[in-house]
């Protein structure tokens, strides 16, 4: 029963077809979905070379078009070759997906599979300039079929008509089971007072789905002589691009000001929302937004905060490479900053069965 879709890419020469069951494959922190699919070989067309599939995980930070300079402006992160023709002889249990691709492409169907490590960065792009066409910078997963005698020769140059590939991503929801949401505290004396200004900041939950209000909770205990006129809440991105040197860009995503009145030797509590939305920042050049196929919709890049954007070729395992968000609240010139997380729910249908932590 083909009851799924089926993406496929055959070679310019058409001696091989890549065919793939899906293009989404979930990590769900402590294991990633295996990369399974059937490769259609035309023996024929071969002249003795064999044929190779590889899944690699790669950062991009150009257009291709500009590899004719004899940059390249890719690195690849993770890489992993398996060889589909002729079969190695490892017998490997087959995916119901690879069963049913096998039915379809017939005797000529070799099946292939990857497990990808758990320390790799999900699919995320930073966003081009508007006017920008050319490929977006950022991680991406690409996997290929080849044809060619070694399966990773330097000296052996591969024809792109001996080539077919096609991009996955590697995507996270949130676990439906949020984690109590941080809160922070603080007390600052000013110039000209005696007395402290004490703020308590807290947030409901630490993960929050795309394009929810965001309520912050704000308790102010004013001991100081001044007034407090005004309160400002805004959400920060914290990008951490690690390649040349490791930068950590911070964009400013929303951001409100709430006319407030709190007198001297006066107390304050009240609740604060903001929603944070790509489709007012599509102008910002550099947000992190998930990554995508073709050109669909996407939504603010966010990983949950134990993630690691890395994209370099060696995994920097730095605990503070990550992206998040960050809440500020300025008094004067009081600020606290709280972490937090912006995921996509597991879609319906989905049971949390996928042992989601």
């Amino acid at each position: 029963s083909s009851l799924f879709r089926v993406f496929k890419k055959t070679s310019g020469n058409g001696h091989i077809s890549l065919y793939l069951g899906k293009r989404d494959f979930v990590d769900y922190i402590d294991s990633v979905e295996v990369v399974d699919g059937v490769v259609k070989v035309d023996p024929s067309g071969l002249n003795g070379r064999k044929v190779f599939v590889y899944l690699a995980c790669v950062f991009r930070y150009g257009c291709e078009d500009l590899d004719v300079i004899g940059l390249s402006f890719r690195r690849d992160i993770w890489i992993q070759h398996v060889q589909v023709y002729p079969p190695t002889g490892e017998s490997t249990t087959k995916s119901p997906l690879q069963e049913s691709l096998l039915n379809k492409v017939g005797e000529q169907g070799f099946p292939f599979a990857f497990q990808m490590p758990t320390n790799l960065p999900c699919s995320v792009a930073l966003q081009p300039l508007p006017n920008n066409s050319g490929k977006a910078c950022g991680v991406e997963f690409e996997v290929k079929g080849y044809v060619a005698n070694a399966p990773l020769s330097t000296d052996e140059v591969i024809d792109k008509k001996d080539t077919c590939r096609l991009m996955i991503r590697k995507i996270q929801f949130a676990s439906p089971h949020s984690k109590p949401g941080p809160k922070t505290d603080m007390s600052k004396q000013f110039v000209m007072t005696d007395k402290p200004l004490h703020l308590d900041v807290s947030l409901e939950k630490e993960t929050y789905y795309h394009g929810d209000p965001i309520t912050v909770k704000v308790k102010i205990n004013n001991e100081t002589t001044k007034v407090v006129k005004k309160i400002k809440v805004s959400v920060e991105q914290l990008v951490n691009v690690v390649l040349y040197s490791s930068d950590t860009y911070t964009k400013t995503i929303c951001s409100e000001e709430f006319g407030e009145t709190i007198n001297a030797n006066s107390t304050f509590e009240k609740s604060f929302q903001i929603t944070p939305l790509l489709s007012n920042n599509k102008e910002k050049w550099g947000l992190a937004v998930d990554g995508q196929l073709k050109h669909e919709d996407t939504h603010l890049g966010m990983f949950l905060s134990s993630y690691r954007l890395v994209m370099i070729k060696r995994m920097i395992d730095k605990e503070d490479d990550k992206v998040m968000m960050i809440i500020n609240f300025i008094y004067s010139d009081l600020t606290v900053a709280l972490p937090l997380t912006l995921m996509s729910p597991l879609p319906a249908g989905e049971s949390s069965v996928l042992h989601l932590q």
